[in-house]
């Protein structure tokens, strides 16, 4: 019996399926001063294919959704909790990046993907206010840690997984960055 991934081509999404795990996180978040605070974290991904979605009988789509967890390694506790979608348009070379947080935030994120020296690179961005490539956020954190852009990086050579994240926010009364950048590796290649 064949799989989905065999009748689907995912493109350089397939790249992503699998678990992949790491303990070399590091948060940067602001503390109550809005001064930066490290934090070293673990974290887990598990990418999984959702398959093709057709638009208006014009644009195809590929997507795999996924779930992320990150864990403070001081205690284990969790701090930080994402589901979303990577998203691919083969006939534009356009990468998506639809992510949700339990803070009642939302975004979508786009780029392109590119390879270098055997690498996949994704690289997306969203901005508070486009119509395209924006964030949504509740009417608490627009008061009180205002999302105003986000850029990641995504980098997968082999069965190594890097990224980097920032997330700018206006918050305690002033603009910060806020940075997640982590090393995984896959443990498992999962198919569907």
């Amino acid at each position: 019996m064949s799989s989905i991934i065999d009748e689907v081509d995912y493109g350089p999404l397939t790249q992503l399926l699998g678990k992949w795990v790491g303990n070399k996180g590091l948060d940067t978040a602001p503390d109550a001063d809005a001064n930066p605070d490290k934090s070293p974290f673990s974290d887990e991904i598990t990418f999984s294919v959702s398959g093709p979605a057709e638009n208006a009988e014009e644009q195809n789509l590929v997507s795999i959704k996924y779930y992320h967890v990150v864990r403070k390694l001081e205690n284990g506790r969790i701090f930080h909790d994402q589901i979303g979608h990577w998203i691919y348009e083969k006939s534009t070379n356009i990468i998506m990046h639809s992510l949700s947080i339990p803070r009642a935030v939302c975004l979508l994120a786009g780029g392109e993907y590119k390879e270098e020296d055997g690498a996949s690179i994704f690289n997306v961005e969203a901005k508070a206010g486009s119509q395209t490539f924006g964030i949504m956020q509740s009417p608490f954190m627009l008061e009180k840690a205002t999302t105003k852009s986000f850029k990641m990086n995504l980098t997968v050579k082999d069965n190594e997984l890097k990224y980097r994240e920032v997330t700018s926010l206006h918050i305690y009364g002033k603009d910060f960055e806020h940075t997640d950048e982590s090393t995984l590796t896959r443990i498992t290649y999962e198919q569907e």
